[in-house]
């Protein structure tokens, strides 16, 4: 098939981008670079820099493709509260442009990287994708918002969709991993400090409702997560949308992550307690049930310690 993978100069869509490229498509990427990375398109895509505003119609009028995948977003929880309207105009703007896009051109398959966040602070775990979405924030909101237009569009004009929703994405895949300019998750946080890059690593609260009394996240290795985004290709079904959760079965508490990370690293890994953070649940775990039964996803690498290792692999080769 050939496709288009939005935002495939970032550290999802790359991964993506390069099995695409493994499995015998023909790939292009559409990515303007403003936190994605050109050297991270893999060998055998085509990169094309724009934005889905101005240069969705103009790739897909004279490309020929048979799918999309999007990633192109913005994607920090703490950003969208300062600054939610850009993440409005960009989540919900940008792919209304693309979907529009879609729609003149008779492209009529996508797949959406979604996110758990859409759920909020959630009634039970492990999530299931029938239980009450209530985002907290507006990167959230803005996902959630563009699920529900992907359903209308599905509805509407017969769009074939798929949403994955996750939540803590780690690992690396053939040289490619995370490189953020502004880097707030815990893992490659913890590997900074074995870098020497940061003194200490923060552990915000330790009075939690877990066993260890810190907060416990679910955990998906990059190269799972592409895997998921190549099976839901194949599940797009004309005027359906679909939700799958995406998760590795069990969470892992910040201390968890961390003697991980001290055992994989051989590093000490000074840790400090702070307080709570505002809005952090006790637990957040997706459950994968649906997409396992419906499309025979697992997980290859469940293992805490195979995704540290290989986060550990790139983060010394950078």
């Amino acid at each position: 098939m050939k496709l288009l993978v939005t935002g495939g100069a970032g550290y999802i869509g790359s991964v993506v981008a390069a099995q695409l490229v493994e499995g015998g498509h023909d790939v292009d990427v559409l990515d303007d670079l403003s936190t994605g990375h050109e050297d991270a398109v893999p060998q055998g895509a085509r990169f094309i820099r724009g934005t889905l505003r101005e240069d969705a119609l103009r790739v897909l009028r004279g490309g020929g493709y048979d799918g999309v995948l999007h990633f192109a977003a913005r994607s920090l929880v703490g950003e969208s509260v300062e600054k939610p309207a850009e993440y409005w105009e960009n989540n919900l703007g940008g792919t209304l442009a693309l979907l529009e896009a879609m729609r003149q051109t008779g492209v009529r398959r996508l797949v959406f990287s979604s996110t758990a966040a859409t759920y909020g602070e959630p009634e039970r775990s492990p999530i299931l994708e029938t239980d009450p979405t209530r985002p907290t924030n507006p990167y959230g909101a803005s996902k959630l918002a563009v699920d529900t237009t992907l359903a209308a569009y599905a509805d509407l004009h017969g769009l074939g969709a798929v949403s994955l929703r996750y939540f803590n994405v780690a690992g690396a895949y053939e040289g490619l991993g995370e490189r953020h300019t502004v880097e707030t998750h815990l893992i490659p946080n913890v590997l900074a400090v074995a870098l020497g890059r940061r003194e200490s690593v923060n552990v915000f609260g330790t009075d939690y409702p877990t066993p260890d009394g810190t907060c416990v996240r679910d955990y998906i290795h990059v190269a799972d997560l592409a895997r998921a985004h190549l099976l839901a290709l194949d599940a797009c079904a004309p005027g359906s949308h679909t939700i799958y959760n995406l998760g590795n079965g069990a969470g892992f508490s910040v201390r968890e992550v961390i003697e991980v990370c001290r055992a994989v690293t051989g590093h000490e890994i000074p840790a400090v307690v702070a307080p709570r953070r505002a809005g952090d649940p006790a637990v957040l775990v997706a459950s994968s049930e649906k997409i396992q039964r419906e499309l025979g996803w697992s997980p290859a690498k469940p293992s805490l310690k195979e995704i540290v290792a290989d986060a550990w692999e790139f983060a010394r080769s950078r």
